[in-house]
């Protein structure tokens, strides 16, 4: 059981751990920091939160866990704004996309403090944003990855850890370094890449004719690109060196499709797409039989901030 939990962002990543954490039974009080007045009020409307402040130090005064549920570039700030306030029991974490950066950013801000911080990322969310999108079914069996801090005490993980676990999450471990490797790869370059297409598409002078005969296959491959703009901004930039690695190894491979398309090889292509079919249809059944069912009200999914 927590005491007094506070969310700094109550949209849908904190607002939807809130939730959890309430219908769980799992926690006294959550107080919200939010910096947008209008997502404040729907924040208590929607009973994310008891109560809103944005005085850190009423909002950190006996707080045992402290979320972090906004863009990855704003963690530096929120982190010099609690520091002042931080107490000795409370332990901070986050839900940022990246996590090599954000430990480097806690390190730096928080000191030898840095050792109540204990990063994290669940691996579940949806296109919408704000507190109208938060569900408390969001994180059910999915995936959160924790990225422990060689100096944080087994005792803070295993408190994060716990929460995660109260909000049906399925917990994994990995580096911070790690985690940017594996993420740059499955995560943050195909939101790239789904950018990336419907901008360049946007741009062409018939855009209307192309958009009018766009159906299933362009709606599945660029669902990601109706996510926030200004966090995957964020997160490209914060993960950049391993992003650029993923993208050039990509545009190898566009290559090298090019080549055999150009030369109409047709055997090489259809290998290719064989083997990505192959690939694709063990990792779909894979993921069905680690994680249950999902809600339809959740089964529409972007990265978290």
């Amino acid at each position: 059981m927590l005491g007094k939990v506070v969310i700094v962002g109550t949209g849908l990543i904190g607002g939807s751990f809130a939730l959890a954490l309430k219908r769980a039974g799992a926690v006294r009080e959550v107080v919200g920091m939010e910096r947008a007045p209008d997502a404040a009020a729907r924040a208590l409307a929607l009973g994310i939160a008891d109560s809103i402040t944005a005085s850190p130090q009423a909002a950190m005064n006996g707080a045992d866990l402290v979320l972090l549920a906004a863009p990855v570039a704003q963690t530096a700030r929120i982190l010099e704004t609690l520091l002042p306030y931080l107490e000795p029991g409370t332990v901070l974490t986050d839900a940022g996309s990246t996590k090599a950066d954000v430990a480097a950013t806690a390190r730096a801000v928080l000191g030898e403090r840095a050792r109540q911080f204990v990063p994290g990322h669940p691996i579940a969310g949806r296109e919408t944003n704000g507190p109208d999108a938060a569900l408390a079914d969001l994180y059910q069996g999915k995936k959160t990855v924790i990225t422990p801090l060689p100096e944080n005490a087994p005792g803070d993980v295993g408190l994060v850890a716990a929460a995660w676990r109260l909000c049906g999450a399925i917990i994994h471990t990995l580096t911070p370094e790690q985690h940017d490797g594996v993420f740059a790869a499955v995560s943050h370059l195909p939101h790239l890449l789904a950018y990336a297409l419907v901008d360049d598409i946007a741009r062409k002078p018939h855009a209307d004719l192309l958009f009018q005969y766009a159906a299933s296959g362009f709606r599945d491959f660029t669902r990601i690109a109706g996510s926030s703009p200004e966090m995957w901004r964020d997160i490209s930039l914060a993960n950049r060196d391993a992003l650029l690695t993923e993208l050039d190894a990509y545009l190898a491979q566009l290559t090298a499709l090019r080549a055999r398309l150009a030369a109409h090889d047709g055997p090489a292509l259809e290998a290719i797409y064989t083997n990505a079919q192959r690939a694709r249809r063990a990792w779909s059944e894979a993921i069905e039989t680690a994680e249950p069912p999902v809600p339809a009200s959740a089964s529409t999914k972007q990265e978290s901030p």
